[in-house]
C-alpha cells in the first residue's frame, strides 16, 4: 500500500494511474471509507492506495 495526496479529481483517474485499471476505483473507495468516486474537496486529501491486484475486478461497491 501507498499513500498519495491529491487535490480533487476522481477515483477513476487515480485507479487508472496507480492500479492500471480505472474500474478498480472501488478498491480505493473502500480502503478510504468513500462512496463517491468524485473528490469534491477544497483542500488536498491523502488517500491510501491498495497494492495492485491483477485478479481484482472493479464495479459497484457493496451496499
Amino acid at each position: 500500500m501507498q499513500t498519495v495526496t491529491v487535490n480533487g479529481g476522481n477515483l477513476y483517474q487515480i485507479a487508472a494511474q496507480y492500479l492500471g485499471d480505472a474500474t478498480q476505483w472501488v478498491r480505493i473507495a473502500i480502503q478510504n471509507g468513500l462512496t463517491d468516486p468524485f473528490l469534491n474537496v477544497s483542500a488536498p486529501i491523502a488517500l491510501v492506495i491498495p497494492d495492485r491486484d491483477p485478479q481484482a475486478t472493479g464495479g459497484v461497491p457493496p451496499q
